[in-house]
This record gives C-alpha cells, structure tokens and sequence, in this order.
C-alpha cells in the first residue's frame, strides 16, 4: 500500500468472520497465557477490555498462528485487525510477531485519537501502550519505525503535545526520530534508561505499586 492508496474497508462478511474469530480466541485464554499477561503487568480488565485471546480454533488466514497470542485492533470494540504474538512458551526462536500475509498493519487503539484532548503518547509496541493506557494516559501503538508513514503524521496533527516512548535501544531510538522528524507539530522524545515501557512500570512496582508514578514521572519532563 502506498502512502496515498485509500484503506478498503471491510465488507460485513468480513467484519462477522473477524468478530466470530477473537470471540473464539477470547474464550480459548488458558491460565498460562493468563499469567503470562499479567506477568507483563496487565490487568484483569485491560486484558478483557481489549480483548487479548489465544488462537486455539483459527480461521483459515490465522492458521499459521495457532497457540499464539491474539491482539486484536479494534474500533469502538468492533476487531478490525489481528496481529500475533508467539508465546515463549511455544519458542524462543524466529518473529516473535506476525499477521496475516499482504494486510495492512493499522494503529493500535486509534481509538484514543477521538477520545484524547491535545496530548496523545505514541509507543513501539502494543503491550507498551495498554500499559499506558493503565497509567491514565491516551495512546495509540505503532509496530516499530518502519510502519509510521507521513499520513499517521497528518492523523496526529491536532495535538499540541505528542509524546513518543521508544525503546532504550538503537531502535527505539530511530522509532523515536523517524516519529519525530515525520510530526506537523513539534513531537518530544521520552527518555527510557532502564528498560522498555513495560520494564520501567514493572521495576516500580506495576499496577498495585509504583508503576503507574514511575511512567507519569518520565513524560511530564521531557
């Protein structure tokens, strides 16, 4: 898809065979994949907020995906996407994220683009933004640098403050620049030193700690 192909929306048959589809995952969530999330620092709620499942019955596009986590993209709790994420407990080996071949990878919790004031926070990953979105914070997620395309930059344009939270690596930092250097309005980098989004919430202690102060204490600075 180039910059100025239009997004083709899904028929209704494919909007019902997607909802039948994370209805399916949502159901099939084992203990394990439960504890693996909550381990990540995720709530009970942000968990059947947004709808996260394991692939235990796929439909034909998600075959390859079976035992995975499902993250779906949703609008108005309605999925219009689902990327995947594959378990540790499956393997520590190859993509540890994937989609169906030849779609489109959207902005997770676009959502929050409608619903925010003039701030908005931008995060590397999907995880990342849930726990954000458990700080009080409105964001939305991109899937790494490569994925930001300068239409995103006009998306977020009527936000005066836009706040992007890269990994503390060489790529999260050009996520950072790439995001920066794309925005309409001067956009502010959030400095991360010991760990990612998720580390840095943990390591204060998570959801019935520190976690929540820690991340608030980084953007209000920057």
């Amino acid at each position: 898809m180039t910059e100025r192909e239009p997004l083709q929306p899904l028929t209704d048959s494919q909007m019902q065979t997607l909802e039948e589809a994370v209805a399916s995952y949502e159901a099939a969530l084992t203990l394990e994949a439960v504890g693996y999330l909550l381990g990540r620092g995720l709530t009970k709620e942000s968990v059947l907020t947004h709808r996260l499942g394991v692939v235990a019955d796929p439909i034909p596009a998600h075959e390859r995906y079976r035992g995975w986590l499902a993250i779906p993209y949703l609008v108005k709790g309605q999925p219009v996407r689902v990327r995947f994420r594959r378990p540790d407990w499956i393997s520590s080996e190859g993509q540890k994220y994937g989609q169906p071949t030849g779609e489109t990878i959207l902005t997770y919790g676009v959502d929050d683009i409608h619903a925010a004031g003039d701030t908005i926070h931008v995060t590397e990953g999907e995880f990342d933004r849930l726990i954000l979105k458990q700080c009080g914070l409105f964001a939305i997620a991109f899937p790494g640098a490569n994925t930001f395309k300068g239409y995103h930059g006009r998306m977020l344009a009527g936000f005066n403050r836009i706040y992007v939270w890269g990994d503390p690596d060489q790529a999260g930092a050009d996520f950072t620049t790439t995001i920066i250097n794309r925005l309409p309005r001067s956009g502010r980098g959030v400095k991360l030193r010991g760990g990612d989004v998720t580390e840095t919430y943990l390591s204060a202690g998570g959801a019935t700690g520190g976690g929540a102060k820690a991340i608030n204490s980084l953007w209000v600075t920057a």
